[in-house]
């Protein structure tokens, strides 16, 4: 079986790598490596959602599939009296989130291995997500379902997506979940696409 970003132990060599990157007007740096999403570089939806997200002082937020935990690192550094959680099945990226949340010295953030929302606790303000669409439309479609039980009365779902490939489904489906959905942010294609509980 190939091995995906989105499986829960990588097989290959892990290759170390860091890259730097300025997000939410901070200069972060982040250990990257093999067998995790977007390895080289942020990509372009996680940083229209590190930067565009609607964030407020205080929140409790969770990153959803956080990869080596660049939207999550980005906002706990922006916003330090929040509790950011990450999260993610994947074992190496689950490392590299805590390598990462030590190297920007973001003590406000925790990080737990597992399966969508399996080893989250309590609820929170704010959940986002960057949707792992190559892992399927269920998957996709699971994690916008079970939001809802993890969002506080208020709480945001904030999605990015690229609006041509799959980012219209989602919508769409977050409607029928929320009952509404709005877009906040636009570029290169992508948007952020959010729902209120």
């Amino acid at each position: 079986m190939p091995e995906h970003y989105y499986s829960e132990k990588q097989t290959s060599k892990l290759n170390l790598g860091k890259i730097r990157v300025r997000l939410r007007n901070h200069e972060l740096e982040f250990w990257t490596g093999s067998g995790v999403f977007s390895g080289k570089k942020v990509d372009k939806g996680s940083e229209l959602l590190a930067n565009d997200s609607i964030i407020k002082e205080g929140w409790r937020v969770l990153d959803l599939g956080c990869g080596y935990g660049a939207v999550g690192i980005a906002v706990a550094k922006a916003y330090t009296s929040s509790e950011v959680v990450l999260t993610d099945i994947n074992q190496r990226a689950v490392k590299l989130s805590r390598m990462n949340r030590k190297l920007n010295k973001a003590q406000n953030v925790s990080v737990v291995q597992g399966n969508m929302y399996e080893r989250v606790n309590g609820k929170f303000d704010t959940i986002l997500l960057n949707p792992p669409q190559t892992a399927g439309r269920e998957i996709c479609f699971k994690m916008i379902e079970n939001a809802k039980k993890f969002l506080n009365k208020g709480g945001m779902l904030q999605i990015v997506a690229r609006h041509k490939k799959g980012g219209k489904l989602l919508s769409d489906k977050m409607k029928s979940v929320f009952g509404n959905v709005e877009e906040i942010s636009k570029k290169s294609g992508y948007r952020i696409y959010i729902s209120r509980n």
